[in-house]
């Protein structure tokens, strides 16, 4: 079921991206367009949104076997002083209701959760589209 879901997810912000480019106009030699990294730097893609919550998840991997339990996820969001139930998110994440968070999961959850957050379906994330940017809507977790 997720993966169905991831697949459209992506595949629809492959068909915007290919629809945007097909449909701007090429801009008149004597003008200088925006270069595309520079936009990616001041935004934040999905990958590098993945890579970064990625990154703080697998520190949740206590005993380092590639997934985390309910009580790593528990002590994680513990020391790291996050608001709500960590059993509520966990069950949550764990789609497979196996008891444990993998990488798979992870990934599913946070390209859904990346398709809610990015407003105008750009592929960035802008400042106010981010949790915890003093200009973003407040979003429950």
């Amino acid at each position: 079921m997720i993966r169905p879901t991831l697949f459209a997810v992506v595949l629809g912000l492959q068909t915007a991206a290919a629809v945007a480019q097909a449909t701007t106009p090429a801009p008149a030699p004597a003008q200088t367009t925006p270069d595309s990294s520079a936009a990616a730097k001041s935004g934040l893609t999905l990958e590098k949104f993945e890579a970064r919550r990625e990154k703080a998840f697998m520190r949740a991997d206590t005993d380092d076997d590639g997934k985390v339990s309910l009580a790593e996820w528990t002590a994680f969001q513990t020391a790291r002083k996050a608001k709500g139930d960590p059993a509520k998110s966990f069950a949550r994440m764990d789609t497979n209701k196996d008891g444990f968070l993998d990488r798979g999961e992870l990934d599913a959850f946070l390209a859904k959760r990346f398709a809610r957050l990015d407003k105008n379906s750009d592929g960035v994330l802008s400042a106010d589209e981010r949790p915890g940017h003093k200009s973003a809507p407040k979003l429950e977790q």
